[in-house]
């Protein structure tokens, strides 16, 4: 029993030694799939990987979901959206340049972002209470980023990968939730004055609060629940886009305004 137990204890930390070195190195990897196959274990390498990060002194500012699109949870068979962590070293600031070379495959999507005012440890909980632990809310892009080569992801790589993280950029005008109805807020995203993507927040598990009430739940009874000041970005709500050198994004979120992510050249 034990043997087994300490094998797949080597496994998981083979597979995040292979993703650590992609992101070390700037050269994508291949897949992990030949060591990870499920879900758990995948949220298992992750952790390894979010461990060896909180030991070097990167904090843990927040979450973001992924997979909150029905067609994207289908291309990947999933049942359930997914999550990876987001550290401070993660955040840029709107307007400002984005070093693209920290990155191997970008691409950006428009996401709201929640600001939480309390912890939200244990649960269950309910819609009522994220509503009451949310502070303010946010437009945020996000920029997806793959170590796997080719964005040649199953469902375990990516959750292995951070849940495909790269980085992001928040807006700097905080919004109240109250009265804001997000599940009709349109979406657009312009990349060089042209439009990249657009979409609503019906898009991201039909309401960007849906999502952020399975991932409380998710995370409320494990060692890293969600905490006061926290940022949960809660998912796309249109389509991704690739991003080049120089590129500039600017989403515009109704009633959350607008958000500009530039990219170095």
């Amino acid at each position: 029993m034990h043997d087994e137990w300490s094998d797949a204890v080597d496994v998981r930390t083979q597979a995040a030694d292979r993703l650590r070195e992609a992101e070390r190195s700037g050269k994508p990897c291949a897949p992990v799939r030949d060591l990870v196959a499920t879900a758990e274990e995948g949220y298992a390498v992750q952790e390894v990987n979010t461990r060896r990060a909180l030991e070097e002194g990167r904090r843990l500012v927040g979450r973001k979901i992924g997979a909150t699109n029905p067609a994207v949870q289908k291309q990947l068979g999933l049942e359930s959206p997914d999550f990876g962590m987001l550290f401070a070293d993660m955040a840029y600031l709107d307007g400002l340049p984005v070093p693209v070379e920290r990155f191997l495959q970008p691409k950006a999507e428009a996401e709201v972002a929640l600001v939480l005012a309390h912890d939200l440890e244990g649960g269950p909980f309910t819609v009522v209470d994220v509503i009451r632990a949310v502070d303010f809310v946010l437009p945020a892009i996000e920029i997806v980023d793959s170590r796997i080569a080719d964005w040649d992801i199953t469902l375990a790589d990516t959750i292995a990968d951070n849940a495909s993280s790269g980085a992001f950029v928040l807006g700097n005008t905080p919004v109240d939730l109250r009265g804001l109805d997000l599940r009709l807020a349109g979406m657009t995203m312009v990349k060089r004055g042209q439009e990249v993507s657009t979409g609503a927040g019906a898009a991201c598990l039909g309401h960007p609060l849906n999502a952020a009430v399975w991932l409380a739940n998710t995370l409320g009874g494990t060692d890293f629940p969600l905490r006061a000041g926290h940022v949960v970005l809660t998912g796309a709500l249109g389509p991704m886009a690739p991003v080049e050198p120089g590129d500039v994004f600017e989403a515009r979120i109704e009633g959350l305004g607008s958000v500009r992510a530039v990219f170095s050249s």
